[in-house]
C-alpha cells in the first residue's frame, strides 16, 4: 500500500512519509509530488536540493531512488501562494537592468515567505516594487535566485525574466559565483587564513539548527583575518558551496561562532568582558555577519559584474567602539 497524501502540508512544516514496496523504484522528487497536493515537482525538486529533504535522516538528491520502508522527511515551510501580496517595503537597489536586480538587504527581513514569515518579506517588497520578475521560484518568490539568513545583511541579485533566473541558477548550482561576507567572530584566530571543509546537514537532536554532520551536504568555507580586536577577529569568508547557515555552522565548529549569533554563539555573547561592548551586542538584535561582494556572470552579456556595498551603521559601530576600546 502506497503513503496517503498529505492534503494540506501549508499547516505544519515538516511532512513525514513512509515509502511502501509499492513506491520502491521511484524518483524521490516523483514520489513526493505523487504524496504532498499543492506542490509541482520542480518546486520540491527545490525544496531537495535546499538540503531540506531527509532520507532515513540523510539529506538525498532529487535522483535518488526510495526504497521499501525509506523515511522521508521534508521541510515544507513556504507559503502557499494564495496568502502572498506585494507590499510597499524600502528597498536599496545597487544596480537594475532589464534582466537583473541587484539590492542590499537590511538585516531583520526574511527573503521569502515562510511559516512564522507571512508577510513583510524581500519578496513582497520585489512583487511591490517591480512589475517585472521571474516566477520560476513561484509565486511566493518572485525573482529570487539565492538567500541570506533573517539576520545576515548584504547583496543580493534577483531575476527579471526566465532566462536570467536560469543562468543565475546555473551559476550559483556550477559554484561560479563570488560569494565575499564580512563577519566579526569570537576570539582570536591563529591562523591569517584558511577554510573548513566540513559536510553540512539538519542537526540530528534540534531540527530547527544545522550542524557539522559526517553525513551531511558537502560545504566550503574559505576565511582570511582582516583585523585583530582583542578577543575578537573580523573575517573576510568567501563561500565555495552555499548550505543553509554555513558561516555560521562552521565558525561555531572552528570554536570562533559569530559575534551576536544567538542560535549558534553557545552563549558566547553574554561572556564578553568589557561592558559596553557587551552592551553594544547585545543591542544589536542581529549576527554580524555582512554580504560585502557579490560577482557573477550577466545571465544575457556573460559579462562579468561585481558589486559592494558597505557594512551596516550598527556594525561598523561595533567596530568603531572595538578600535577605541
Amino acid at each position: 500500500m502506497t503513503a496517503p497524501r498529505v492534503t494540506s502540508p501549508e499547516a505544519t512544516e515538516t511532512v513525514t512519509l513512509s515509502a511502501s514496496a509499492e513506491d520502491a523504484g521511484q524518483r524521490l522528487d516523483a514520489f513526493l509530488a505523487a504524496h504532498i497536493d499543492g506542490w509541482s515537482r520542480s518546486r520540491l525538486q527545490r525544496v531537495i536540493d535546499d538540503g531540506d529533504v531527509l532520507v532515513n535522516g540523510r539529506a538525498a538528491k532529487t535522483s535518488y531512488k526510495l526504497r521499501a520502508n525509506d523515511e522521508v522527511e521534508a521541510d515544507l515551510s513556504t507559503l502557499p501562494p494564495s496568502t502572498f501580496l506585494p507590499e510597499d517595503i524600502p528597498l536599496t537597489v545597487v544596480f537594475e537592468d532589464d534582466d537583473l536586480i541587484v539590492v542590499n538587504k537590511p538585516a531583520g527581513i526574511v527573503v521569502h515567505p515562510a511559516h512564522g514569515a507571512h508577510s513583510g518579506t524581500l519578496a513582497n517588497a520585489l512583487a511591490f516594487h517591480f512589475q517585472k520578475l521571474s516566477s520560476t521560484g513561484g509565486e511566493t518568490r518572485p525573482g529570487i535566485v539565492h538567500r541570506l539568513d533573517k539576520d545576515t545583511s548584504g547583496l543580493m541579485v534577483v531575476a527579471k525574466t526566465e532566462t536570467a533566473h536560469e543562468s543565475l541558477a546555473d551559476q550559483f548550482r556550477d559554484r561560479e559565483v563570488f560569494k565575499s561576507y564580512i563577519a566579526l567572530v569570537h576570539g582570536q584566530m591563529d591562523k591569517d587564513a584558511g577554510e573548513v571543509a566540513q559536510p553540512i546537514a539538519r542537526d540530528p537532536r534540534h531540527r530547527t539548527r544545522m550542524a557539522v554532520v559526517r553525513t551531511g551536504r558537502s560545504a566550503l568555507t574559505l576565511y582570511r583575518t582582516r583585523q585583530h580586536f582583542g578577543r575578537f577577529t573580523l573575517l573576510d569568508i568567501e563561500l565555495k558551496t552555499g548550505r543553509t547557515h554555513q558561516i555560521r555552522v562552521h565558525m561555531a565548529w572552528l570554536k570562533h561562532p559569530v559575534v551576536g549569533d544567538e542560535t549558534y554563539g553557545s552563549g558566547r555573547d553574554k561572556t564578553i568582558v568589557d561592558p559596553k561592548v557587551r552592551g553594544q551586542v547585545a543591542k544589536l538584535g542581529r549576527q554580524f555577519l555582512h554580504a560585502g561582494r557579490l560577482g557573477f556572470r550577466h545571465p544575457r552579456t556573460n559579462e562579468p559584474l561585481e558589486f559592494s556595498a558597505d557594512l551596516p551603521v550598527e556594525l561598523s559601530e561595533l567596530l568603531e567602539l572595538l578600535t577605541r576600546e
